[in-house]
């Protein structure tokens, strides 16, 4: 199985090469707002500084994959889902409509020692500017981190919970995914990941706990590809 993961991990970094190429190079959140060209729908891959690839070729691995909502009635454009990971523009950020800000923020919290004892607590802050004055600092050291990272984006013109993005989410993930198996291209020692108290983000090295246990259908790998060849640069 790790012989076909790998070979299968291979032609996936390959694929995103070609996307990289079609869009026009990554980019990263510090440097995007809403005025850009952004599909409506869509799915982004997101690359982290420092953490390369060591198995499967050179270059950088992928540490996060997401959508812009999958449950029908969904409304958020891609944008929409990148600006919340992103914060705001004075640099602080809401945790608890972004599940990436959540994690990298507690595993900030594990490695610096913080006293941060609301963060991650469900609506805590809701009306409590207390609460919020007290998070601001660690929200702010979260968009520095996430801004930071560069991501490529695929424009996945499905229905909500209707079609393409759950399934090459979903997959991409399964793939990356370490977890309970033979690691392909690891984190590095230094990742803050590792700092995490979600079991499945330190053992897949990946900031998301969804999906990495559960097996790939390497079909998708088709399917990425087509999606993928259909793209065209945008400006």
């Amino acid at each position: 199985m790790s012989d076909e993961r790998r070979e299968h991990l291979i032609r996936f970094y390959w694929i995103l090469d070609r996307l990289e190429e079609k869009i026009g190079g990554a980019r990263r959140l510090a440097e995007c707002d809403g005025r850009m060209d952004w599909p409506t729908r869509g799915v982004y891959f997101f690359r982290e500084p420092g953490e390369t690839r060591s198995d499967t070729g050179i270059g950088p691995r992928i540490v996060e994959v997401g959508t812009n909502g999958t449950y029908s009635g969904e409304r958020r454009r891609l944008w929409d889902r990148l600006r919340e990971h992103k914060g705001s523009e004075t640099g602080g950020g809401n945790h608890r409509i972004s599940l990436f800000r959540n994690v990298v923020g507690t595993a900030l919290i594990n490695k610096n020692g913080l006293d941060v004892p609301s963060w991650g607590k469900g609506k805590t802050a809701r009306g409590n500017k207390e609460v919020k004055i007290a998070e601001h600092p660690l929200e702010r050291e979260v968009s520095t981190i996430i801004r930071d990272m560069p991501f490529l984006w695929l424009s996945v013109g499905d229905d909500a919970g209707k079609g393409n993005r759950s399934y090459l989410v979903r997959n991409s993930l399964a793939l990356l995914s370490n977890y309970n198996q033979p690691p392909l291209d690891p984190p590095s020692p230094d990742w803050l990941g590792l700092r995490s108290n979600r079991e499945r983000v330190r053992n897949s090295g990946l900031w998301n706990s969804n999906h990495v246990d559960e097996r790939y259908d390497p079909a998708f790998l088709d399917q990425l590809y087509w999606l993928v060849a259909a793209t065209g640069k945008v400006s």
